[in-house]
């Protein structure tokens, strides 16, 4: 079978980590990839893929796919070049710096519907987060009753580059950048909320996008979630507790490329093995040390491109949704609306 060819914009860390999943699939071929670090170098190729410096000379290329891996303010321009250069598309989250971003790449993907475009919420991939969803699903521990979710790291500079300090590059401080998973995770194990209550702050780092963002929010059927995302976690966390009707799941630690985060785990209580009511429950507690999250990811996006399967994880739809929370979380802090001009709206 001949393999479609690959073409990454943007090469850096996580264009770099793509790569090597890309190629690693028997129908998948990295043939080029752009960034601006190769300018000035003289350098052409970079392991069999040849180099540029501007995607607009990467889109010359004969390529049936591009993975979009740039920064907030330009990604959503690739991503619709992409599209109209007929090609399917990755981009990773999020998907822009606001919601008319994504909108607007929405209204360019209704003109290609044979074409396939998905946004990279890595996180769903992981084991743990799979098998609660598996547990959540089956019912076997009943309905959620609410939500806790803490992320977060020591700053908000990371990977060696300040562009995630500045609004006019980012769009948003870590809310948007690294909380937005754990939105997108809440959002994937209950739905849509219909009322939000949030506090959002940048009063410690000082730079113009948010350092803390606390929400508290209620869907039409009544569950309860909490929302922590801060750059002033000193020691990096990621934490989920989901409290059911017959027991809870906590998912704790998340393997990530700085491994700073812990181990990754799910615990399982069954409220029913309930000791004389002791509050000590029988748990089940589950290690993963391995992270097969970026493989699976490419995989299932190349599975429904061979396939021709409709895009269900990582949907624009699913993105869309989870950008509008971030920005309904943004906005129901009045005070932090008015002080960035910012919407919920298109």
């Amino acid at each position: 079978m001949k393999k479609l060819k690959v073409g990454i914009a943007g090469y850096g860390i996580v264009g770099i980590r793509r790569r090597k999943f890309i190629d690693l699939h028997p129908s998948l071929q990295t043939v080029a990839v752009c960034d601006m670090k190769f300018k000035g170098t003289g350098k052409t190729e970079d392991h069999g893929a040849k180099v540029y410096d501007n995607y607009k000379d990467l889109l010359k290329e004969d390529l049936d796919i591009l993975f979009v891996c740039l920064t907030n303010d330009i990604a959503p321009e690739v991503t619709i070049a992409g599209l109209n250069k007929g090609l399917h598309v990755f981009c990773e989250k999020p998907p822009g710096k606001d919601l008319k971003d994504i909108h607007n790449v929405i209204q360019v993907e209704k003109i290609h519907p044979d074409l396939k475009l998905m946004y990279g919420f890595n996180h769903r991939y992981h084991d743990s987060i799979k098998k609660a969803f598996e547990i959540v699903k089956t019912k076997e521990l009943g309905r959620i009753i609410n939500l806790r979710g803490v992320y977060g790291k020591s700053k908000i500079i990371s990977f060696e580059s300040d562009w995630r300090t500045k609004r006019a590059i980012a769009g948003g401080g870590i809310l948007l950048d690294q909380g937005i998973h754990m939105v997108d995770l809440i959002r994937m194990f209950v739905g849509d909320f219909e009322q939000i209550h949030s506090f959002v702050d940048n009063g410690f780092w000082n730079h113009d996008v948010e350092d803390n963002a606390y929400a508290l929010m209620k869907t039409k059927s009544g569950i309860v979630a909490f929302l922590h995302s801060t750059a002033t976690q000193w020691r990096h966390r990621f934490n989920l507790e989901i409290s059911l009707e017959k027991g809870s799941i906590i998912l704790s630690g998340i393997l990530s490329g700085s491994k700073s985060y812990g181990a990754e785990t799910i615990t399982v209580a069954y409220a029913n093995h309930e000791a004389n009511g002791s509050g000590d429950p029988l748990e089940v507690t589950t290690r993963y040390n391995e992270d097969n999250s970026w493989r699976d990811e490419v995989n299932y996006f190349a599975d429904c491109i061979v396939k021709n399967k409709k895009i269900e994880q990582g949907s624009s739809e699913e993105a869309f949704k989870t950008m509008e929370l971030v920005y309904r979380i943004y906005c129901s802090d009045k005070v932090w609306k008015e002080k960035y001009n910012l919407t919920d709206k298109i």
